[in-house]
């Protein structure tokens, strides 16, 4: 024989009355907020206030080349499936001299992946 389902008991839990409820004096009500619905087509704007690009590079002096490249998984896998070289395509995107970075725990995954991914491990 199964078990028979109990009901929860009625009215058993205390209910609290709603702060909008009528019973309760009118100053000590709950003041019902009027929001005001914003129309999604409206563009918004703010104001930036527009500095040359070289002034960037004139105060992080540490932002030249050569480049620093951390080169994770990822990035390692799509460059095998596209065939392309890693240090020579990074060269080819930022236009100047680049040392990837590649850590040990990147290594370590792919000595994980197997001897699918033994190209990239070399």
């Amino acid at each position: 024989m199964g078990k028979q389902k109990k009901q929860k008991k009625f009215a058993a839990m205390k209910r609290m009355i709603s702060l909008k409820d009528q019973r309760i004096k009118e100053q000590d009500r709950a003041k019902t907020q009027k929001k005001k619905k914003e129309d999604p087509s409206v563009i918004k704007e703010q104001e930036v206030a527009k500095y040359p690009s070289c002034m960037f590079f004139q105060y992080n002096t540490q932002l030249g080349p050569p480049y620093y490249i951390l080169v994770d998984t990822n990035f390692i896998n799509f460059s095998i499936k596209a065939k392309l070289d890693v240090v020579q395509s990074m060269m080819d995107c930022l236009y100047a001299k680049c040392v990837p970075c590649i850590t040990d725990c990147v290594m370590a995954e792919l000595e994980k992946l197997g001897m699918k991914y033994r190209v990239a491990l070399r």
